[in-house]
């Protein structure tokens, strides 16, 4: 057995020989299996998450969600519900009068015991984190459902309660009546790194207990939301929302919570909301069925570069303060518009969305400390928090007046604002700008504007202005505090051809 052996692989390697003269097609074959087949190591490297799905899988729920929809049936006309029967919209039943029969009554906003109103119904994914029943999923999967059903994954269904729900955070928890559940891990997000492979668990379309895969393509991603997010490659479809974003570990490190679309699909980009956050929002929801939140009281922006050199910063960082809240934690704090808060209770504020972050996570009532740029210089203060309100009311600016024609190097004329502008602005100084023209005009400068300050100085008067503009050196960029209505910005103005 050997010999032959031996001897067909001495003919094989005489086969391949390019200088074989007796080659035939049978012969030429083996050039075929040249070709690179995919090492055993690299194939071995891949992960394989059989046995993750088996682990994790049964600790991941579906829930379905209804809704009613509220229509005063009364209101629907026969021309009208035969349009909406048309385009296949649900209309309920019209309540006929028998004759003779006093009018019912009009259906009111409250009237959700008619079985036969139309449903809104939804779909989601969520998964275990008490063995006593609490199941934790998005906010906006079970927001304003009048009844939400969660399935295990042996099929068995339960209603359940809406413990508590986070809007800012997109995180809610349920209970269900179920004991000795299957629970999943929490991991520690500090030491999920770029790169790293990730799967998710959910319900996409409807289709239970569907698993995706990819990696992990940036931590820390800032959307505008309170919380910074985790970004993946992992396919996330409408139905995903609520579910568990896993580790090879078997650890959660995410709630699947959105995806970036142009087309409503899955596009290659979706975010989880980090696990411990969403845990440290849980905990409270669980405890008291609401989040507290702390509140400076400010309304921050970021510091562009060119701001950022005009006032001696040195690098574009911190929160600018363009707004205060009267009587708020910041305006007892001392802190003024036009303010950089660099550091929060020690932290580095690197943009605005930082202050708002740490501020929100800090218990309200903490003394904290915060390192403030003012003028060219630092300088340390101390707030107290208040308690963020459940609704904020959005800053409104007040009307723009039309602007006016003006002449000069900077493109704007000023007048000083009299006491009872001073007054109802809440100011002690400033100038009101009368024109625009030029520079001021490409800065974006309205007539009404407030100038706060110029060069980091504060300007009460025509003569305060015109010594600073004449410090300025030539070519050189003027920077001013600028307020317009409730909130005040910097602007940074090149000289025009004067």
């Amino acid at each position: 057995m050997s010999a032959s052996l031996g001897a067909a692989a001495q003919a094989a390697q005489t086969a391949t020989k390019p200088a074989a003269p007796a080659a035939t097609a049978t012969a030429a074959t083996p050039v075929t299996a040249s070709v690179p087949v995919a090492a055993p190591e690299l194939a071995r490297a891949l992960p394989d998450f059989s046995a993750l799905v088996e682990q994790a899988g049964p600790a991941v729920v579906n829930i379905r969600t209804s809704e009613k929809v509220k229509v005063a049936n009364a209101q629907i006309d026969d021309q009208m519900r035969e349009l909406l029967r048309r385009f296949g919209i649900p209309v309920p039943p019209q309540r006929r009068t028998p004759p003779g029969a006093a009018p019912a009554p009009a259906p009111t906003p409250d009237d959700d015991d008619d079985e036969d109103a139309p449903q809104r119904r939804g779909l989601g994914s969520g998964f275990v984190i008490g063995a006593d029943g609490f199941v934790m999923t998005n906010a906006h999967v079970v927001d304003d459902a009048d009844e939400v059903t969660v399935t295990l994954t042996d099929k068995r269904e339960f209603k359940a309660k809406v413990v508590g729900l986070d809007r800012r955070t997109d995180v809610a928890v349920l209970k269900i009546d179920a004991n000795n559940l299957p629970m999943l891990r929490m991991g520690d997000v500090s030491r999920l790194k770029v790169g790293e492979w990730v799967m998710a668990i959910g319900s996409p379309f409807g289709f239970d207990n569907t698993v995706t895969a990819g990696i992990v393509s940036a931590k820390a991603r800032d959307t505008g939301d309170l919380l910074p997010l985790i970004q993946t490659d992992v396919a996330i479809n409408p139905g995903n929302s609520g579910g568990p974003l896993l580790n090879l570990r078997g650890e959660v490190v995410g709630i699947n919570s959105q995806i970036y679309s142009q087309s409503g699909g899955f596009m290659g980009i979706s975010f989880a909301i980090p696990i411990d956050e969403a845990m440290r929002v849980a905990d409270q929801l669980r405890a008291g069925g609401r989040v507290t939140r702390g509140m400076l009281g400010v309304y921050p922006d970021d510091v562009s570069k060119e701001v950022a050199e005009a006032i001696g910063l040195g690098k574009p960082q911190g929160a600018l303060i363009s707004r205060i809240t009267p009587a708020g934690p910041g305006e007892k704090a001392g802190l003024q518009l036009g303010d950089v808060i660099t550091r929060f209770d020690g932290k580095t504020v690197e943009k605005a969305v930082d202050l708002r972050r740490l501020a929100a996570a800090t218990k309200p009532g903490t003394k904290v400390p915060l390192q403030v740029f003012r003028r060219g210089a630092y300088k340390d203060l101390t707030a107290t928090l208040d308690a963020l309100p459940d609704d904020r009311a959005a800053a409104t600016p007040e009307a723009e007046a039309p602007a006016a024609a003006g002449a000069s190097v900077w493109g704007l004329t000023v007048t000083e604002l009299t006491e009872a502008q001073r007054k109802e602005l809440k100011v002690d100084g400033g100038l009101r700008i009368d024109t625009v023209d030029g520079p001021a005009a490409r800065a974006g400068l309205k007539t009404g504007d407030v100038i706060l300050s110029a060069n980091n100085a504060e300007v009460k008067t025509v003569k305060q202005f015109q010594a600073a503009l004449a410090k300025l050196e030539k070519g050189k960029s003027l920077q001013m505090l600028v307020r317009r209505g409730e909130v005040a910005t910097y602007v940074v103005l090149k000289p025009g051809k004067g």
